[in-house]
């Protein structure tokens, strides 16, 4: 028997909170060099605990894979608008612990965000990935996500005018 086949998707409990908090390390992969990719994981974990506070739950959703009692997967997704106006429903954050990686977890949880895009009645899941996340990019290209748009950055020298 797989962890796939013993894989369970729920949403979020209160009880969940610590483990859920420590997948948040898993954000960093593939951030720019020039990133604080602590900042990253403070971020990640700001919103997630946010979530788990009262009141926050009507900003979206947040799921957990869980094999046997153990939580080894995260998603968040709350709607927003496209710069156009129209809702769409973002994935904030996507984490599978190491040892669960390539066992259909990350494809659980998506599907979990997908069904509650739908429910909120929106045609678009969106979301952001480091360019240099290519084995992420891959996973969400192997699940018919397509490049939308393109971010730049040029770090700027403290020296120049």
């Amino acid at each position: 028997m797989s962890m796939e086949d013993v894989v369970r998707v729920r949403p979020v409990r209160a009880e969940d909170r610590d483990a859920v908090l420590a997948l948040a390390g898993r954000l960093t992969e593939g951030v720019a060099e020039w990133r604080d990719a602590q900042a990253v994981v403070a971020a990640a974990r700001d919103w997630l605990a946010a979530f788990l506070s009262a009141g926050d739950a009507a900003r979206g959703a947040v799921f957990v894979a869980v094999a046997g009692v153990e939580v080894v997967g995260v998603v968040s997704v709350n709607t927003q608008d496209h710069f156009t106006g129209t809702p769409e429903a973002y994935v904030g954050e996507l984490a599978v612990a190491a040892h669960a990686v390539r066992m259909g977890v990350g494809r659980r949880l998506v599907a979990a965000a997908e069904g509650w895009a739908r429910g909120q009645g929106v045609r678009h899941l969106t979301l952001e990935t480091a360019a240099g996340n290519a084995a992420a990019r891959g996973f969400y290209a192997s699940l018919g996500f397509r490049e939308e748009a393109v971010r730049l950055t040029r770090v700027l020298d403290a020296g120049e005018p």
